[in-house]
């Protein structure tokens, strides 16, 4: 179980506890509107774990001659994949990366490259709101692939999941958005409007990932399940206790390696919603997911976490979609894993 010092015990979960007890005290609760749907009728796959690679790996060798390869990736540091890109290049693809150099691992792979002839831009992130450009994001000829995976050297260790899409709305408003970020790690912002509904959800621009997941909670009539990195955004969190209060079955996983998370457990444990640590199986590190089903028919996938940072501050790119298959191979997952989880009172 994770430990934390009584100090940021304290001063997380009195912030949480305050926000959760504001909002089940409001009489009559709040209004919410319906979770924006995505595609549906099998234009999504769910990829797991490791075999996210898979689909980076298809996606890289798909791309030709004229044709556009677009990445945008917080930590990367497999060389395997910056090889692939240059090998993409060669074929004749137009190849463009957008990295954080925040990440020492990115700065090499992006240095590296660019001395390769590349072409690389870096993310300007606002150092002073310690932001920091998180997209997950691979744009293939007629393919996409949309996750909370990174290309570190041990990222594949990790329990995450990413969606692929060839859905032409989606592959649209993904490029729409990999040339916003071009264009500012350019220099020359040029922001795609911002919008609260469909299955393309950014963060700065706008805050479409936080209105689309609460949204999401405030519109559940049954069930909410969830496999969370981070739990800490006291707004998420009273949104959760919330949906218990009016019958909203929920449960949810957290990362028991990641110690902020101990004080929206307890609060959200004592008001009555089902949470647990995900038990790390061998040769797992982390359980990175930031993902959630919602009345077993709307899944969010992607890389924001559920913290003031991941919703407010951070760039970030998540899919938030109807798609059958995808949402019960979620749920699959999921009650497999909650099967396996660590629970304490």
């Amino acid at each position: 179980m994770p430990t934390i010092s009584r100090f940021s015990r304290f001063r997380r979960s009195t912030q949480i506890a305050m926000a959760l007890s504001a909002a089940l005290g409001l009489v009559g609760g709040c209004s919410a509107q319906a979770a924006p749907p995505g595609p549906a009728g099998g234009t999504f796959q769910l990829w797991q774990d490791a075999a996210i690679f898979t689909a980076v790996e298809q996606l890289l060798m798909a791309s030709g001659a004229g044709q556009q390869l677009s990445v945008e990736m917080y930590e990367f540091g497999r060389q395997d994949l910056a090889e692939a890109l240059l090998a993409a290049r060669a074929r004749g693809a137009q190849v463009r990366l957008i990295v954080d150099r925040t990440v020492p691992a990115s700065a090499r792979v992006a240095d590296w490259l660019a001395a390769r002839g590349l072409r690389v831009r870096a993310y300007p992130v606002d150092d002073r709101a310690f932001q920091i450009d998180h997209v997950k994001l691979v744009l293939a000829p007629g393919a996409a692939l949309v996750t909370g995976m990174n290309w570190g050297d041990t990222s594949a260790a990790n329990h995450d999941y990413g969606l692929e899409t060839r859905a032409p709305p989606v592959l649209e408003r993904l490029r729409q958005i990999f040339e916003q970020d071009w264009s500012i790690a350019g220099g020359t912002p040029a922001p795609v409007t911002t919008r609260s509904s469909g299955p393309v959800l950014q963060t700065t621009p706008g805050e479409e990932v936080r209105q689309a997941l609460l949204n999401a909670i405030g519109s559940a009539g049954h069930s909410i399940v969830g496999e969370i990195f981070t739990l800490t955004d006291p707004e998420v969190v009273a949104a959760f206790g919330l949906a218990h209060r009016r019958g909203v079955q929920v449960r949810l996983l957290l990362d028991p390696s990641q110690e902020v998370n101990l004080a929206a457990y307890r609060v959200l444990r004592s008001a009555g919603v089902s949470l647990a640590w995900f038990r790390l199986p061998p040769g797992v590190r982390l359980l990175h997911a930031k993902a959630a089903l919602f009345d077993g028919r709307a899944l969010l996938v992607g890389s924001a976490n559920w913290s003031q940072g991941g919703l407010s501050v951070n760039h970030e790119l998540d899919l938030l979609v109807a798609d059958e298959a995808a949402c019960s191979a979620f749920a699959s997952r999921f009650e497999q894993d909650w099967q396996k989880a660590v629970s304490f009172g």
